[in-house]
């Protein structure tokens, strides 16, 4: 048989590659994992308990609304427009399985083979994987100094091609949260030239600051540009379920359906009843949690203040810490080979969120506990 170029010259999964190295290790220490970013910890009370009854209902196993639970399309836009300070209507919001799956069925919607896209680097390599797997030539725009993008710059990159934009914030991998101004300035970018605005959000929880992250739902015409993503995994502890939203305006819903039937038909059951048992009963847990994790971050950036073995924080936020490596002589696969191998200490390559090798690692310090984190320098300090 004969596969598809745009698959066959594809990277493999940095995170499948990561844990691919942990089958290899001899040593009988305990496996510092900063690789994968995803809750250490279980969902609220609240939220098993419901998943529990769910999975005895009659109708657990039944295909739900493909738009998703018109209840949780309720009470989410609620709770968006709450955030926002904005009116946000149901019918604005599509549940998909995850917000990998939210951006797959909005970018598909919007491109074609030979279609361009614009990213900012370092970029999430999923967004990355999934353009190309659609025959979409990716540009990458270079962020400023302190990795926050410039909408001017971004200009310079557009073509008649070009039929979206992609922000993630804060971002993954470098923790990096663009400010309400610059996402406003992007979304006025988009505009001017008819291309999508797609804006990640789904670390909206874990930023430094409570109030809007951006305040484009004001703007009477949003929906003709703007497509924001989001996800339930992080906030309510359950990656494993499987639920995200896009919301977007009735054209860009409709059009991402599409998609959606063709992929999964619609998000799984039990993940849409946890997510909406997470909001409507887990929200101060939901708010320990992301104080939880800042509290993790301080620790890190603590622990990391010396620069052991010459390894540098260049940014942090969120779950990651975006780590610059002192070994210019190696390639970073052989770095972060020789962390887990000889150290005991799971990264991912910068290489998966780069066009070039900037020796760059992402750690993602809230899989760990404070213990762990406090450890993390002995550990890099040996590598030197």
């Amino acid at each position: 048989m004969r596969f598809s170029e745009r698959i066959s010259d594809l990277v493999h999964s940095p995170i499948g590659a990561a844990h691919a190295l942990v089958g290899l290790r001899t040593n009988d220490r305990q496996l510092l994992d900063l690789s994968q970013a995803a809750p250490s910890f279980p969902p609220s009370d609240a939220v098993m308990r419901r998943i529990a009854e769910v999975a005895c209902e009659p109708d657990a196993g039944r295909y739900p609304p493909q738009p998703g639970l018109p209840e949780l399309r309720r009470v989410f836009a609620q709770d968006l427009a709450e955030g926002y300070e904005a009116e946000i209507k149901p019918d604005s919001v599509l549940i998909t399985a995850g917000c990998n799956q939210a951006f797959c069925v909005v970018a598909s919607s919007l491109t074609s083979p030979g279609d361009e896209a614009i990213l900012v680097a370092p970029f999430y390599f999923n967004h990355d994987m999934w353009l190309k797997i659609e025959g979409v030539t990716v540009r990458y725009l270079q962020p400023e100094a302190d990795l926050v993008p410039d909408p001017e710059r971004a200009q310079s990159l557009i073509t008649e091609k070009t039929k979206l934009i992609t922000l993630v914030t804060p971002g993954n991998p470098t923790g990096v949260t663009i400010p309400p101004d610059i996402i406003h300035g992007f979304a006025d970018l988009a505009a001017r030239n008819d291309v999508a605005l797609i804006v990640d959000e789904t670390y909206r929880s874990f930023r430094d600051e409570s109030g809007s992250a951006h305040q484009l739902f004001n703007n009477d015409d949003w929906a003709s540009d703007v497509i924001s993503l989001h996800s339930f995994s992080k906030d309510f502890a359950i990656p494993g379920y499987r639920c995200g939203a896009a919301v977007g305006g009735q054209p860009a819903i409709t059009e991402a359906l599409k998609v959606l039937d063709c992929i999964a038909i619609s998000a799984p059951r039990i993940g849409q009843e946890a997510a909406l048992a997470g909001l409507r009963h887990a929200q101060e847990w939901r708010v320990n949690q992301a104080a939880r994790v800042k509290d993790l971050e301080r620790q890190f950036l603590g622990a990391m203040e010396t620069e052991p073995g010459g390894f540098k924080v260049v940014s942090s936020g969120a779950y990651f810490g975006w780590v610059q490596h002192p070994h210019i002589d190696l390639p970073t696969e052989d770095v972060v080979r020789k962390l887990v191998l000889d150290h005991d200490v799971l990264t991912i390559p910068g290489t998966a969120f780069t066009s070039d090798d900037d020796a760059m690692l992402r750690l993602s310090f809230a899989n760990l506990e404070p213990e762990e984190i406090s450890e993390l320098p002995h550990r890099l300090s040996e590598f030197a």
